[in-house]
């Protein structure tokens, strides 16, 4: 009998992870309560079934994941919590959520004070696509062994502790490095555009920064994304504060961020971005902002 996977939600990372697991014997439900139109049609795309409510989502699957926007997490969780002690059935609840190990272990105690087991996940790696081996589900907490299950229906799943907060705070780390790098470069080309040094700059990256040069045509597809990545760098700065480090570089990526997300190119969608923009062509646009 094939394993039943609730997912929520069906958006960029979760159609792609829900198709995955489909492609590979499983079956994925979702509850599309309040979801965009373009959810909703990212999720008939992958093959996800839709159920009428969290209630439901808890007695059909097996297993929860949560793929989310940070901001969102909490509330999610609290919702499945809620259907978990009105069916009375202990459920595995991933949070793959981007989100501090603070924040993962209050999500953690909300499952568990509900009767389900709590599982801490974090994703490395874009979207699944096709067979592409380059997304990880890095998995830590006591309960981790039921999310394991689904390394055979098409993902890759690594244990690495017993101890919830553990995954989520190698994703903030990683994502520090990652996406932090971008709020950077972007931020410094701005500064750079506005001071009228945009060329002096890429000419100087062309001889002493070849590998940064190349790497920014990466920025191009950030503008969709920003907006969520607005709480990812808030949860980012609140796991290096209370690790004792300051987290202002990371509150001050959100603003970048912000700042693109304030923007008319940040009502893209990964279907409709400008392939052919180049990356002082997006600089340009993001420099005129406020």
């Amino acid at each position: 009998m094939s394993l039943v996977v609730g997912l929520l939600s069906p958006g960029d990372m979760g159609s792609a992870v829900g198709k995955r697991i489909a492609d590979h014997g499983g079956r994925v439900v979702t509850c599309l309560e309040g979801r965009s139109a373009r959810t909703k049609g990212l999720a008939e795309a992958a093959g996800i079934d839709a159920v009428d409510s969290f209630e439901s989502l808890v007695k059909t699957s097996d297993l929860v994941i949560s793929i989310l926007v940070p901001s969102e997490s909490s509330r999610a969780a609290s919702r499945v919590a809620a259907a978990i002690e009105q069916i009375g059935k202990g459920i595995p609840y991933t949070d793959c959520n981007a989100i501090a190990p603070s924040t993962a272990k209050t999500i953690a105690e909300t499952i568990k004070s509900a009767g389900g087991n709590p599982i801490d996940a974090g994703i490395i790696g874009g979207p699944p696509i096709g067979e592409s081996p380059n997304t990880r589900f890095y998995a830590s907490g006591p309960h981790a062994d039921p999310f394991v299950e689904l390394n055979q229906y098409g993902l890759d799943v690594r244990v690495i502790g017993d101890e919830i907060g553990q995954a989520s705070g190698l994703k903030m780390c990683y994502a520090a490095s990652t996406k932090g790098t971008s709020a950077l470069m972007l931020n410094l080309l701005i500064v750079a555009k506005r001071l009228n040094l945009y060329d002096a700059l890429i000419a100087e990256f062309e001889m002493s920064q070849r590998a940064r040069l190349t790497s920014l045509s990466g920025l191009n597809g950030v503008p969709s994304k920003s907006r969520r990545w607005i709480g990812e760098m808030e949860e980012i700065a609140k796991t290096f504060d209370e690790a004792g480090l300051t987290p202002y570089m990371f509150k001050g990526a959100a603003e970048v961020f912000r700042l693109v997300g304030g923007s008319s190119v940040a009502d893209e969608t990964p279907e409709d971005q400008d392939q052919n923009r180049t990356v002082e062509a997006l600089i340009e646009m993001l420099s005129a902002e406020e």
